[in-house]
């Protein structure tokens, strides 16, 4: 008999919304020892969360996230809440024994990203960060091609991730307010972009030599017709080095022209290299060395074929594309294997992973303000 897993949503916004879908549509798909149930779900203004509730199937609902956290039917709560709001009702889930999921970058602050870390090195529960970018099969085909050794010792990394919806017409949120984001374009998209560097290469950064930031728009209008001051990077790059010596670029920005969710990687190694752009999710290009100058190049895998790639199997037929909310529910099948007593064949980022993710973008964030390197021994 399969067993029931209770789960508890903070946050009812966009990624209140994908952490819904995937939820309700994961046992449509996936044959996991658990199957999650909508519990209750938790938002500060109570018309919209009604609404929210009754759209996306929670049976429950309520204003006070502290009264979710250690509700005793709840046994996974779910953090999608601004980023500041990230480390309070996730100390006190792992307090109250419960799992915890958590939205990327694990926190608004490094020093709250490393008391959730503590925290969840000496609690009942296990946790999870949603970096759902690593449940994509052309990444996870990467993943696999790595570890396979078909690229052998890695040169290059890149990794850009591109958006163009923060121009000067945008409206002010938290996501312009330093206090409560960390960072404006870095920590929402550098962050994926150091997630999956350090996932698919399986190295640490070990210094970052420098960094650029900058706000092109210091100003945003607000719903009221007034202005508010952002004090966050509307773009940062940044230049490191890995432990293995490979080199790496990071670029972030949502001002970037015509890219609405460029999301790029491309890993260069001496037998071969691979390069992935979400907005052609599907596809993984690999390039073989050993095809030598007449036939070498890039060669197109499309990623969408039952037992040659992750995931595939439970969805549709070769060349029916997946989309975004696909690796939503990949994690969260993965999620309720782990907490099943499984493993399953992709890594899931835990809080200390993503801690190591937020240490990298502190330490960027450093390079960039004081304009010199620094080495990730001295972030901790």
């Amino acid at each position: 008999m399969v067993k029931e897993l209770r789960v508890g949503l903070l946050g009812t916004k966009f990624m209140g919304r994908a952490h819904s879908n995937a939820y309700g549509q994961v046992a449509k798909f996936f044959e996991t020892p658990l199957v999650p149930v909508l519990w209750k779900a938790c938002a500060r203004d109570e018309a919209a969360l009604v609404e929210f509730a009754e759209r996306w199937g929670w049976q429950h609902a309520t204003t006070d996230w502290r009264e979710l956290v250690v509700d005793p039917e709840v046994e996974l709560v779910d953090v999608g809440t601004p980023n500041h709001l990230h480390a309070k009702p996730a100390l006190a889930a792992l307090a109250a024994g419960k799992h915890v999921a958590c939205e990327k970058p694990l926190a608004g602050t490094l020093e709250d990203a490393r008391a959730m870390r503590d925290a969840a090195a000496d609690a009942a529960g296990q946790t999870f960060v949603w970096f759902n970018y690593r449940r994509c099969p052309a990444i996870a085909t990467a993943y696999r091609f790595v570890r396979e050794g078909r690229l052998g010792r890695i040169y290059h990394v890149r990794a850009r991730y591109l958006q163009n919806w923060g121009g000067p017409e945008t409206p002010g949120s938290w996501r312009f307010r330093k206090e409560l984001a960390g960072s404006g374009a870095h920590g929402d998209l550098n962050a994926h972009s150091i997630d999956l560097a350090r996932f698919l290469t399986g190295d640490e950064i070990a210094e970052v030599h420098g960094a650029v930031a900058r706000t092109f728009h210091p100003e945003r209008p607000t719903e009221d017709g007034g202005t508010m001051k952002s004090d966050v990077d509307d773009a940062l790059a940044f230049l490191a080095t890995f432990e293995s010596g490979t080199l790496g670029t990071f670029e972030a920005s949502r001002v970037a022209g015509p890219h609405e969710n460029a999301n790029s990687i491309e890993l260069n190694g001496e037998l071969g290299s691979v390069r992935f752009d979400f907005e052609n999710m599907n596809v993984l290009e690999f390039h073989d060395a050993a095809d030598g100058p007449r036939e070498g190049g890039w060669r197109r895998i499309q990623c969408t074929t039952a037992n040659a790639h992750p995931f595939v199997a439970n969805w549709w037929p070769p060349g029916h594309g997946l989309g975004y909310e696909h690796g939503f529910v990949n994690q969260v099948a993965d999620m309720l294997r782990v907490l099943g007593g499984e493993e399953p064949e992709v890594p899931l980022a835990d809080f200390a992973d993503a801690y190591e993710t937020q240490r990298v973008l502190a330490a960027a964030l450093v390079a960039a303000e004081e304009r010199r390197a620094v080495r990730l021994s001295t972030i901790e």
